[in-house]
């Protein structure tokens, strides 16, 4: 049983302050002449993606997300125009051609994909000689008592057939772990440092939904059984609202910067 590319998009949009303040700070970290090319690498609903437009005023952003939902959303988001293209493809195989963009943004995706050597080699091929790479994503101990819990409630026996071919879907690496993928991918500059951001969510009905759509939908969308997938859920918020404070995602974000010589 595969997983899908597809997530609940309008729900996401509404959920996801938390990456979107992420990416302020990356954003700001940019240091932009405002006609570069760039790719927004998971642009997902696009409201990370309409602040980057805004700082290209004479330059293009490529939109780029596997999922379609994602797309459809960021579409109606963002402003209709020539500065900003659509792509639905797989950020380990981009449809773009070598040495076409000035840069490669990137935030609260990468830890997604699985094999990080392929993307970093994948992003550094069609960056122009100079071209950088500025993202984050979950690294380190990211999540890690949430993973272990849903861990344990997956591994019971009346869950199991749901989960027989499971794989881990995520890739969190520390720094050092990452500074190396990426000069091996040929980037140099090379800067990775972790960062402590926990997020509050605020009340039961919110946290549910955030588990529901964002942190733990692929574990959902494989359990069948509709009053299994209920009791999954209800027993991740139970223990969430035990901890001191209730109702935070424990988050640690990766940073990565690199440019291709």
């Amino acid at each position: 049983m595969s997983s899908s590319r597809e997530w609940n998009s309008a729900s996401y949009h509404r959920l996801s302050d938390p990456q979107f303040g992420w990416a302020q700070k990356v954003l700001a970290r940019l240091q932009l002449r405002g006609d570069e090319t760039v790719l927004d690498a998971g642009c997902g609903s696009g409201r990370v993606t309409a602040e980057l437009l805004d700082r290209l005023p004479r330059g293009h952003v490529f939109a780029l997300d596997l999922s379609e939902n994602m797309l459809c959303q960021a579409r109606d988001h963002l402003p209709p125009g020539g500065r900003i293209s659509f792509a639905l493809a797989s950020l380990t195989a981009l449809p773009l051609r070598p040495a076409s963009l000035d840069g490669v943004f990137s935030t609260a995706v990468f830890h997604w994909i699985t094999d990080h050597p392929s993307l970093f080699r994948q992003i550094h091929e069609v960056l122009k000689p100079g071209g950088w790479l500025e993202a984050q994503c979950g690294g380190g101990p990211n999540l890690q008592n949430l993973r272990d819990r849903a861990a344990a409630i997956v591994s019971r026996p009346e869950y199991q057939p749901f989960f027989r071919d499971w794989t881990s879907i995520w890739e969190y690496v520390d720094d050092k772990v990452a500074a190396q993928r990426l000069r091996d991918a040929g980037f140099v500059e090379v800067e990775t440092w972790l960062e402590h951001t926990p997020a509050p969510l605020g009340d039961a009905a919110t946290y549910k939904e955030y588990l529901q759509t964002v942190t733990c939908h692929r574990h959902g969308e494989r359990i069948a059984d509709d009053g299994l997938r209920e009791r999954f859920f209800d027993e991740l918020l139970q223990r969430g609202a035990e901890e001191d404070p209730p109702f935070v995602m424990d988050y640690w974000r990766l940073n990565l910067r690199g440019r291709k010589p």
